[in-house]
């Protein structure tokens, strides 16, 4: 199979010595090279975050919380699943963040009578010069670096399925053969929360698959005019190139390796076992609202989104404020409340939020 290949730009993160081991804090050379400490990768790798969201700003226009969980699942290797009504710039924001990352983008619109074929690709059958037959596979759109699932709730149960696999496995089995997909990869899809005629919702096991469920909500009153007068000039705004797809998978590997305490480890754990409503240990409220909880991916999802927010934020360990700042996103997809919680007007981020603020965090003399 074909293989892509991605030209580095100067912004790689080209020192990060961390697939032979661990960084060291003092710089030295290697090979000739510089193996910085981990404190100055970090530091930059901040700023390149920063720099990415300007970039981005110069065509989106708010959406600061669903910006930040988008970069934290690509630094993670994670997926995202984008819920919001039509026309907030959910496709805009996706294929733009390709550009600034200088990495490749494809779109499915997903509709009932899509085959699994259509987004993975077939084998069609060729023909040379000599009149010799045989068969040739042909990619399909998911053969990219960032995939934009839209309304994949509209595509029947096999298509969804398809796909998941290809999310999960990062591969694609065509007959006999297995194509590896390129790397990085990330999966983001769309769904149209107020549209559901028509619709093959997603099973909850494979909407786990998902690390972020993020909501796009309406702007402000302000960014709504800002919106507003930049449209109605008609400018078409350019974005620069600040990573590239080797810097993306280094910036991975530099997440990775953010440190993460017995402390905060006890804390992810109390949180996502509060959520089962057949845990002793479980908030009543949770008993009387909840129908099922999270399982243990939540715990694991939870921990590298607390990695990424530290490392977007150019600080060497999680805190619990960095796991508290994802939970919503993580667990929102994850736990499923019942009529008497609807009957009360209590809503899954109602009860996780409650959750945050009832959940204490250990005690720091055991960890001393």
């Amino acid at each position: 199979m074909e293989k892509r290949q991605n030209l580095p730009v100067a912004s790689d993160i080209n020192h990060i010595a961390i697939a032979a081991g661990p960084i060291n804090h003092n710089e030295e050379s290697v090979s000739g090279k510089t193996q910085r400490n981990l404190g100055d990768v970090l530091a930059e790798f901040s700023q390149q975050k920063k720099r990415m969201q300007d970039e981005l700003h110069k065509v989106i226009v708010g959406q600061e919380d669903v910006i930040e969980q988008v970069f934290a699942a690509i630094f993670t290797r994670g997926h995202c699943l984008l819920e919001g009504v039509p026309g907030l710039a959910k496709t805009l924001m996706v294929s733009t963040m390709a550009q600034i990352m200088d990495v490749s983008f494809n779109r499915i619109q997903f509709t009932p009578d899509l085959m699994p074929s259509d987004i993975t690709g077939t084998n069609v059958l060729d023909e040379d010069e000599h009149g010799k037959r045989e068969f040739r596979f042909v990619e399909g759109p998911v053969f990219t670096n960032i995939l934009l699932a839209d309304e994949i709730n509209r595509t029947p149960p096999k298509t969804q399925a398809a796909l998941l696999q290809a999310m999960q496995e990062r591969e694609v089995s065509v007959g006999r053969t297995t194509y590896d997909l390129p790397k990085p990869f990330f999966t983001i899809a769309t769904q149209n929360p107020i549209e559901q005629e028509g619709t093959y919702p997603l099973p909850e096991a494979q909407l786990d698959r998902f690390m972020f469920n993020i909501k796009v909500g309406y702007p402000t009153k302000d960014e709504e005019e800002q919106i507003l007068t930049s449209t109605s000039r008609n400018e078409k705004k350019e974005v620069d190139k600040v990573l590239s797809a080797k810097a993306i998978i280094n910036s991975q590997k530099l997440v990775n390796t953010v440190a993460v305490s017995p402390y905060i480890i006890k804390y992810v754990s109390a949180l996502v076992r509060s959520t089962r409503p057949n845990n002793s240990e479980s908030p009543e409220f949770v008993k009387e609202l909840v129908d099922w909880g999270a399982g243990p991916r939540a715990g694991q999802f939870l921990i590298a989104g607390g990695k990424a927010m530290a490392a977007m934020d150019g600080r060497f360990s999680v805190a619990i404020e960095d796991v508290r700042k994802v939970a919503i996103p993580v667990l929102r997809h994850r736990v499923n409340t019942n009529f008497q919680a609807q009957a009360e007007g209590q809503t899954t981020e109602t009860v996780i939020e409650r959750l945050l603020k009832e959940i204490p965090e250990p005690e720091v003399s055991k960890f001393a």
